[in-house]
């Protein structure tokens, strides 16, 4: 019987902490503080493209407790509590995530610049992720596109204007697809990324996709210059993404909004809906300063140092050879 076996060996493991080193190195120059947060809340993220992993009764609490999709709230109190310049190194879970670039457990960098707008942040994270993985593995100097003009340019559709029916004709889409999808905009969007965009990005070359629409936003503010896009942007190697950033809304009234337009489509949906977390919106009414913060995949860099597509290939302990 092998099933306790590893699923990465010794190099592995001697690429990952060599990688980690790199990274906390980059921090340490720029004088970004390492921080630590829970794992457990009493919370959850509403985001209706990400669900968390339950902990049905907790002896704890006497109530459901949820394990994080990620650090970011309490970073953000953090923030609000007069913090610096702030990054994290951290185990998160993400329930239905599993595949060759997926696992329920992984591990996020993820950190908060004060002050920067999208230009600034952008520029951090590809001085970060090149830091990461060294430059052996890029080709040549990333290079930045407009969200619109990439889906234009490789789609033939305005992911701005057109119609799900013309979206669904970009995607190529069959009678099952359509009827599958239906009227869900954003559906659409991220698949014609995935199988139209993405795919013509260059495979040795960091890409930033910048400007994602406005129902995209996430945790973004809307763009200053046009409020049909949010200051949101990724940034690629290949068609595989590693690093998602805004610039962060600070408005506790609009983060407020936002969550319930979230949990009503989770309704809609019949997806659970779980308890928002009410001491980041306290957080944020007494003043989240300006800033921007970017969530980066650890498993993704070492999966292009590693030029493997099985993210299990890097992971020492994968979902499938857990206990």
């Amino acid at each position: 019987m092998t099933s306790w076996r590893p699923a990465a060996g010794v190099q592995a493991a001697r690429d990952r902490a060599a990688m980690m080193r790199r990274i906390r190195d980059y921090f340490d120059l720029e004088d970004v503080l390492e921080v630590d947060t829970p794992s457990l809340s009493n919370s959850a993220v509403s985001d209706t493209q990400i669900e968390s992993f339950e902990i049905p009764t907790s002896l704890v609490s006497q109530r459901p407790m949820y394990l994080h999709t990620s650090p970011e709230f309490c970073m953000k109190r953090l923030l609000c509590a007069g913090f610096p310049d702030i990054f994290s190194i951290c185990r998160v879970f993400r329930d239905g995530e599993s595949g060759l670039r997926h696992q329920p457990e992984f591990t996020m960098i993820e950190w908060y610049r004060l002050g920067l707008g999208l230009d600034s942040i952008i520029d951090d994270t590809l001085r970060m992720i090149q830091a990461a993985l060294t430059t052996a593995v890029l080709s040549d100097e990333p290079i930045q596109f407009e969200y619109r003009d990439c889906f234009v340019d490789n789609a033939n559709v305005d992911p701005l204007t057109a119609t799900t029916e013309e979206l669904a004709d970009a995607a190529g889409a069959d009678a099952g697809l359509r009827q599958s999808i239906g009227e869900e905009r954003d559906d659409w969007l991220d698949l014609i990324l995935t199988t139209r965009v993405a795919p013509c990005f260059e495979p040795h070359r960091l890409t930033v996709l910048r400007h994602y629409p406005a129902s995209q936003a996430a945790l973004a503010r809307l763009c200053p210059n046009d409020s049909r896009v949010a200051d949101r942007f990724e940034v690629f190697i290949g068609a595989i993404e590693l690093a998602n950033g805004y610039v962060e809304l600070v408005d506790a009234e609009e983060q407020a909004a936002r969550i319930e337009r979230d949990n009503e489509e989770r309704r809609r949906r019949r997806r659970t809906v779980r308890p928002h977390d009410s001491k980041l919106l306290a957080a944020l009414e007494a003043g989240l300063p300006a800033c921007a913060g970017v969530a980066v995949g650890f498993e993704r860099l070492q999966m292009i140092v590693a030029d493997t597509e099985d993210m299990r290939d890097v992971i020492t302990f994968s979902f499938e050879t857990a206990p």
